[in-house]
């Protein structure tokens, strides 16, 4: 009998405040770059989940999955650490879920 393989998940949410967009256009630029770079950096799955219509707000969820829940919980964490550094979004919130 093949033993069941062990998945751990990851969920981080961000409430994010972008100070200098001035319309929604601007928004998605700085968003568009800042889930891309997200994305190549840490190989984990980025969407903007909420506050679509709001100029200077968005939510992100970022979510990641392994077979090492040290690894994965590194993963997320290190994700969070990036996003407090970047410049152009402040961090209003965030929660990391394991499911």
């Amino acid at each position: 009998m093949t033993p069941t393989p062990t998945a751990h998940i990851a969920l981080l949410m961000l409430d994010l405040h972008i100070p200098e967009a001035a319309s929604l256009k601007s928004k998605r630029k700085v968003i568009t770059s800042l889930k891309e770079r997200i994305r190549s950096k840490f190989n984990v799955s980025v969407a903007e989940i909420g506050e679509l219509d709001k100029w200077q707000r968005t939510i992100f969820g970022i979510v990641t999955i392994g077979n090492d829940k040290k690894f994965v919980d590194s993963s997320i964490n290190s994700v969070l650490n990036f996003v407090s550094t970047v410049g152009n979004v402040q961090i209003f919130d965030s929660k990391i879920e394991f499911l």
